[in-house]
């Protein structure tokens, strides 16, 4: 295949200076990109690791059964406000990846959502069907309202059951046809260590997984701050340690006004600043 190197007729096009900028081009055309390369060896190990501990420790916390009997035994809710050692804390603020969202959605952006998720081997999960991040929505925007990054725990394959996307969808406001999906369906795959960065209103889907492992993931979502959190944490639970220039993503609900008393003083407190 031979792809034509010139154009006639075109006035603008986007420039690459920089591997986030070739990625911000995948997210905004195609809806979905890897983001690679952004931990190293003895850090992806660890993740490794804080990932089976705080799985075990939710377990405790929420009884394995209990769990199991809504469906939330394939997953860690919120797993930054378990673990101890900062290691979710450090995935939701990697630099890199920041980078690529700060020029996804311009502006302020929150971390709305992080999640462990399990696809286990044999076996089916709630995350196994068609969706968007933003679900039961149908319309686009111009420009993103939310970013997925799925931190890839263990390498994704095809054989354990690697996210499957539709490219495109997010511009679309109907689920495509069962023969769009049928022709379109992309299967991604990404080493341990990766991000997979996807367009929230992408339409994707876990895969089966037929390998003797399950597949470990930890799912971020980051959105514009008309979007509501999935759960309410408050910013005290966050650790002081957690750098300034960063601390604006886990938002700390400053500008929630519950009455009018406290909307004029956030008024103030703006102009005032």
């Amino acid at each position: 295949m031979i792809i034509p190197n010139k154009n006639y007729g075109i006035y603008e096009q986007t420039q690459i200076k920089s591997e986030i900028d070739k990625k911000i081009e995948d997210i905004s055309i195609n809806g979905f990109t890897v983001l690679k390369d952004c931990f190293n060896k003895t850090e992806i190990l660890k993740i490794s690791k804080c990932f089976n501990d705080t799985k075990e420790q939710f377990h405790k916390m929420y009884s394995y059964s209990y769990l199991q009997s809504i469906d939330e035994h394939n997953g860690i809710r919120a797993p930054f406000l378990i673990d101890k050692t900062e290691t979710f804390i450090k995935l939701a603020t990697n630099k890199k990846l920041l980078q690529l969202v700060s020029g996804l959605i311009k502006g302020l952006f929150y971390l709305n959502q992080q999640n462990g998720i399990i696809n286990p081997a044999g076996n089916t999960y709630n995350q196994g069907m068609w969706h968007r991040d933003l679900p039961y929505q149908h319309f686009t925007s111009s420009s993103p309202l939310g970013i997925n990054a799925l931190y890839c725990v263990d390498d994704f394959t095809v054989e354990n059951g690697s996210t499957f996307v539709l490219p495109g969808t997010h511009k679309v406001t109907k689920f495509p046809s069962n023969m769009f999906v049928k022709e379109n369906a992309k299967q991604i795959t990404a080493k341990a260590g990766s991000y997979i960065v996807l367009d929230c209103m992408i339409f994707h889907s876990g895969g089966t997984n037929k390998s003797l492992n399950d597949r470990r993931a930890v799912n971020h979502v980051f959105t514009m701050p008309h979007i509501k959190k999935q759960i309410d944490y408050y910013f005290h639970e966050i650790p002081s340690t957690v750098p300034e220039k960063v601390k604006g993503i886990f938002d700390s609900n400053d500008n929630v006004s519950h009455n009018i008393s406290e909307y004029l003083k956030i008024r103030h407190k703006k102009k005032n600043s």
